[in-house]
């Protein structure tokens, strides 16, 4: 039985690639942080097979005793404050979870392998948010990184520090540049859960509008149970590399609007909807596409969902939700 540690295992991305290498047969351990994490029960409840852990991205020696006791074949490192607008509310710690973080990890990693680096595989999640002022579109492994946030310079310097351990020392370390991949699961901060869910309350009397920022800006969207096979993907591969997961196709917050309230027989939206300064970027990333060409052709990945069947699936477990509360 392989064994994978998880990093970040309570967000979307860990409980979609805890379902899948649990049916792969994994045993699968997730690393949480603090003594009451809110999440931990409710992912333990819905995936009782996985063994939950203590530790701190931010604390290398509670890293290396989790390796020493879990003795990973496989260590996703999912870990991040992910949501981009908070990123300039929180600069420093950003940076520390989620760039340090990585660095912590790799030399934690370093250190429990000793010399023996076929020991264990790891995969980082690196962000198309590292593109920021795009260079050229679409985005490929190699166009040049210029975050626009925080979170991308932060997302940033884990991708070269993967890179670096790999080059440096031989770490089979792979990155997956994820473009923007959402579900159900999503958080509710987030611009497309919280328009599936305005629109379930809306369409059941429950809210009557919603506030939006930038509705020009576009996106390339997947559906994140796809993208998590891609991360496995990576680590079964004979050598480590970085690739770009992504759809290839691009909308704007307006087309989500249009997909998602037409699933409710909402054909003009634009009663329900406001703008405000408040949900506008200092510095916005107007525009990212990414080329997955080489995932598909190294890996044999392709997104299998499509943009209406992913917002189709967000609104209806909305719809659902909706439902049971009232």
């Amino acid at each position: 039985m392989k064994k994978a540690l998880i990093t970040g295992i309570t967000g979307q991305d860990g409980y979609y690639l805890s379902k899948l290498l649990i049916s792969k047969g994994y045993h699968v351990t997730g690393l949480i942080r603090g003594q009451n994490n809110p999440r931990a029960a409710t992912i333990q409840a819905e995936l009782p097979e996985i063994e939950l852990v203590p530790g701190d991205l931010l604390d290398v020696s509670s890293l290396i005793r989790i390796l020493q006791k879990v003795e990973p074949d496989e260590i996703y490192n999912l870990a991040a404050i992910s949501f981009v607008a908070y990123s300039w509310d929180q600069a420093l710690l950003t940076s520390q979870v989620t760039g340090m973080g990585v660095a912590n990890l790799l030399e934690a990693i370093r250190i429990w392998v000793g010399a023996d680096f076929s020991r264990t595989k790891f995969y980082q999640a690196s962000s198309s948010e590292m593109f920021g002022k795009v260079q050229e579109v679409p985005q490929k492994e190699s166009t040049q990184l210029w975050p626009r946030s925080p979170y991308g310079a932060s997302k940033a310097f884990g991708h070269f520090m993967t890179i670096n351990y790999r080059e440096s020392y031989g770490l089979h370390a792979s990155s997956g540049i994820l473009f923007n991949h959402e579900s159900p699961r999503r958080g509710e901060e987030f611009v497309t859960r919280k328009i599936s869910k305005a629109v379930a309350k809306i369409a059941t009397g429950q809210q009557k509008k919603i506030t939006l920022g930038n509705l020009d800006a576009k996106r390339d969207w997947g559906f994140a149970g796809d993208y998590v096979e891609a991360m496995h993907k990576m680590l079964q591969a004979d050598t480590a590399d970085d690739y770009v997961i992504a759809t290839g196709v691009t909308h704007s917050i307006r087309d989500f609007l249009d997909e998602a309230f037409g699933i409710v027989n909402i054909n003009d939206w634009t009663d329900y909807v406001d703008t405000s300064a408040e949900f506008m970027r200092p510095s916005e990333v107007d525009l990212l596409i990414g080329d997955h060409s080489k995932a598909s052709s190294e890996l044999n990945w392709v997104p299998k969902t499509s943009f209406s069947e992913l917002v189709n699936m967000m609104v209806q477990s909305d719809l659902e939700r909706c439902s049971r509360s009232q």
